[in-house]
């Protein structure tokens, strides 16, 4: 990440508990069971200080073992097992870039768009956004967010809904 200003205190601590709120959503497969997203420093910060040089945040993916072979970026081989275990996946996951990956990047086998548009990606956008947030309290500014409608029922103060649920989540 570049264009962090020096001297604005940051940690590894702060970015994880930005990615562990990340974590407590909805919907979250099995795979939110093996990853406990934790980012780690390689530069740009010394002493919970940043530098002004661009920051670099690394956060593993410990279920990248499991996937290592089918997503192998080397070619198949006559020889290889993955030729029976790298059937093409063809069905597109409601709620996911699957589709819209598929057709944008002309793709057949929709696992090529997998990884590109995973939670694991999404990690990384959350680690980024934690920075920029971090950036942005220096100036007096808090990031809220809630749902203002779901399936057409709407928040508003004229229906009488007038009182705003903030979760604890959102308080820190």
């Amino acid at each position: 990440m570049e264009g962090v200003p020096a001297n604005l205190e940051l940690t590894a601590g702060y970015i994880n508990k930005e990615l562990a709120r990340r974590q407590m959503g909805y919907g979250r497969g099995g795979r939110m069971k093996i990853e406990t997203d934790t980012s780690e420093i390689l530069s740009g910060i010394r002493f919970g200080r940043t530098l002004g040089s661009p920051i670099a945040l690394f956060i593993e993916n410990r279920d990248w073992e499991n996937w290592q072979e089918v997503m192998s970026s080397e070619p198949e081989t006559q020889n290889s097992k993955l030729k029976t275990q790298n059937l093409p996946v063809t069905r597109p996951r409601p709620g996911h870039a699957d589709l819209t990956g598929a057709i944008k990047y002309n793709q057949r086998d929709i696992r090529n768009i997998l990884e590109r548009s995973s939670a694991r990606e999404t990690a990384a956008r959350v680690a980024v956004g934690a920075v920029a947030k971090r950036l942005l309290e220096e100036f007096g500014i808090r990031i809220y967010s809630w749902v203002t409608e779901i399936g057409g029922q709407q928040w508003s103060e004229a229906s009488g809904r007038s009182s705003v649920y903030y979760s604890p989540l959102l308080a820190s």
